[in-house]
């Protein structure tokens, strides 16, 4: 594929599907890989920072694949906002800035953002922000224990916070507003269409003659956007590719079977 967007990945939280992305990673070569922030789960360092192994080897594949050529653009999020004072750099076939521009294969200009810069609770009321983060953190433990109980029922997995998101009058609010912003500032800036993450709401769509982009996230939904080599863009979940064959041992330790639910976009 010509390139793979991820963000929300949130590495060093308890709940981040690190198995899920390392297996997923492991199938694809891109030739660019757009890191759309929060990677990295820099508010955790403070409190509750779970650091697994399986968190070390999705960091060592995306090492792999810039060995082996792919070209790595990490734009900088809220919890990895601890970045920003190092960006706009470059570490060889690894660059770090606020945002890039990605030209598709057509000719499409897409303005590639995480998109904490329009959340205004965000800049204006920072505290207002990290207490969000903790119900959602607290709505992520309730969905655990709850999924625990269904599946012992034979249910399959319902995710509580997703739930939350599309039925809560002022959380739709929040995230029709977020994309409405998101692609008036793309128009300002001379772009098509934009890829972001942040509100952990995978998407493709229309926004008001601009081609809007959501990666998901890695925590629940555990999807990504990929640019196919004829320019088309594909919101893709961890079953959408075979397994790899004959990939790099060394980069490829055995894991422990993880329990993980079907890609849901609900």
């Amino acid at each position: 594929m010509r390139a793979l967007f991820i963000s929300d990945v949130h590495l060093g939280c308890g709940f981040s599907r690190t198995q899920d992305l390392f297996d997923f990673l492991g199938r694809l070569e891109p030739d660019r890989l757009y890191l759309v922030g929060d990677i990295v789960d820099g508010w955790k360092l403070k409190r509750n920072f779970v650091w697994t192994d399986t968190a070390s080897y999705v960091v060592r594949r995306i090492l792999g694949m810039l060995k082996r050529g792919t070209r790595v653009f990490y734009v900088t999020g809220n919890h990895d906002e601890f970045l920003r004072g190092f960006s706009p750099h470059t570490f060889g076939h690894m660059e770090l800035a606020d945002q890039f521009v990605h030209v598709t294969v057509d000719g499409r200009r897409l303005l590639v953002i995480h998109g904490d810069c329009f959340d205004h609770l965000t800049r204006h009321a920072p505290w207002v922000y990290h207490l969000g983060d903790h119900a959602y953190t607290l709505a992520l433990h309730a969905n655990a224990w709850l999924n625990a109980a269904r599946r012992l029922f034979g249910y399959p997995y319902w995710s509580l916070s997703a739930t939350l998101k599309s039925k809560v009058k002022r959380a739709v609010n929040f995230v029709n507003d977020f994309e409405h912003f998101v692609a008036r500032h793309t128009r300002m800036a001379g772009c098509s269409g934009v890829v972001c993450g942040h509100i952990h709401v995978p998407a493709i769509r229309k926004i008001d003659g601009i081609d809007y982009y959501n990666c998901g996230d890695w925590i629940e939904h555990c999807s990504a956007l990929v640019e196919h080599l004829d320019g088309r863009i594909e919101l893709v979940g961890m079953n959408s590719f075979p397994p790899a064959t004959g990939y790099d041992e060394a980069e490829t330790p055995l894991l422990p079977e993880f329990a993980t639910s079907a890609f849901d976009l609900g």
